[in-house]
This record gives structure tokens, sequence and C-alpha cells, in this order.
């Protein structure tokens, strides 16, 4: 798959912390369950990997790795399985690490400078990071005129209340958001519901 096949899977990608090793696999159902395959598991706890690798055991599941900032981070996510990478920004060895590794890459982007840096790279997908705190829609609006070949996926503030308003714009693909799963222990009947109405918002 590319980046764009990803992105192009559900109209959210799950943005999700895991605390507890255990609560990994009955999110990953749930959420697969619902609709929502394509999930970004943050490298922000100290069980990150071993759930990337837990996840990945779900069928149906395309588990990722976020919060990538470096190459060492980038090695041990594709170690544990992660078939997508996702970084909060993009530099350009962590970007060049991402190609020579042939793994489809969501990298951060903020400004134009940014979406530069990854053009140079060969790169046309980014994550616009964090969202709501760069401006919001109408800043994405200003900073995609002038890069027609782009395509977005806004992560950070997005929520259920805004997504559908984000899905509108053309160059926008998908959202990544975390409300569809919360931290802690996992009600599968509920995140499952959530999914669904995540899914909805493409109608």
């Amino acid at each position: 798959m590319t980046i764009a096949d990803i992105m192009q899977t559900a109209p959210v990608i799950p943005v999700i912390v895991v605390d507890d090793l255990e609560h990994a696999k009955p999110l990953a159902r749930a959420l697969v369950a619902g609709g929502l395959p394509i999930l970004e598991v943050t490298l922000r706890t100290p069980v990150a990997l071993d759930a990337i690798r837990a996840m990945s055991e779900v069928e149906g599941a395309i588990v990722g790795a976020g919060t990538v900032t470096n190459e060492r981070e980038l090695a041990s996510a594709v170690d544990a399985g992660s078939r997508f990478i996702v970084s909060p920004g993009l530099t350009k060895p962590l970007g060049k690490a991402a190609i020579r590794d042939d793994i489809p890459f969501l990298p951060g982007i903020a400004n134009a400078g940014d979406i530069m840096r990854g053009l140079d790279l060969g790169l046309t997908h980014f994550k616009f990071f964090p969202a709501m705190a760069a401006g919001g829609l109408p800043a994405l609006k200003a900073l995609a005129a002038p890069f027609g070949q782009c395509r977005f996926c806004p992560t950070g503030g997005v929520s259920l209340d805004n997504a559908a308003e984000w899905l509108a714009f053309d160059p926008v693909l998908c959202v990544g958001g975390s409300w569809v799963a919360p931290r802690g222990a996992v009600d599968e009947a509920k995140v499952e519901q959530l999914a669904r109405e995540a899914c909805a918002l493409r109608g």
C-alpha cells in the first residue's frame, strides 16, 4: 500500500495511545469491526512497540507507528511490524530514511517551508499538525492553495464535531483523531460505535 492508499481507506485514522498492552488487541478489534482498519499507534508509551506487534495480529488491521521523530524510532517501528510511519514534523534525515526503507510515510507539516522540504524529497502527502492550533481549516486552505499536488490528513484538535468540515475540503483525504480510541480500559461496543460514527462522516 502507498500512503495515498492508506489515507483513502477510511475517513478517520485513529490516533492511539496504549498504556496497557492488554488493551491493544481489544481496541484494534473494535476499531476494525467499526470500519476503521488503519491504526496509528503513537510511540508515546513504553508498550507502544509491543502494542503494534499485538494489534498487527488482529485480522484486517493495518497498523503503523505515530510520533516517530528520528531514524532510530523509524527502525524500531518497522522492526515491530509497522506498515506505515507518521511523524509530527519533517526532517531531511527522517524523510530520506523512510524513502530508503520504502515505507509509507506521512510527515507533519505546519507551513509552506515544511511542504517545500517534503516536495524536495518527493513527498506529496502530509499530516497538517497541529491542525487547530496551526490555524484550523482556513489556514490549511491558504496553505494548500499553492500546492495543488499535495494531499493532507489534519490531526490535532479534530473531533466528531468538526471532522466533516475538514473532510469536505478536497485536498483532505482523511483526518487523524484520538476521540475514536479513548485511553484506558476498552469498551469494545462503545469503540465500535465511535468507529461507525466516524466512518459515516464520508457519507
